[in-house]
């Protein structure tokens, strides 16, 4: 069964197409020119920066990683980063998450 996917997880991907396509203009590299660096096809590239959520996270992150910010994209998913994670620093995380 394949479900829908979320309304907000469509937008997200739209918003970071969109900032991936404004990273590429600000550094003045044609589509062409990233697709080429990051080692993906020219579609590839357009499906990331129309956020079409077809392509791989492997993808994404060369693309990311061409234009500089792969490593601050990573890292804005630390979750040692944000407040909870914060205090739990200290806490041994499990090994597994059972329900």
């Amino acid at each position: 069964m394949v479900s829908r996917t979320p309304i907000a997880v469509e937008r997200s991907l739209r918003t970071l197409g969109q900032h991936v396509a404004a990273w590429r203009k600000l550094q003045r590299v044609t589509a062409a020119q990233l697709a080429a660096r990051a080692g993906i096809t020219r579609d590839t590239l357009r499906s990331i920066e129309q956020g079409t959520g077809t392509t791989s996270s492997e993808n994404l992150l060369r693309v990311l990683r061409v234009l500089g910010v792969m490593e601050a994209v990573v890292a804005s998913a630390d979750p040692y980063s944000t407040d909870v994670g914060k205090l739990r620093v200290d806490e041994q995380l499990p090994q597994r998450v059972r329900s």
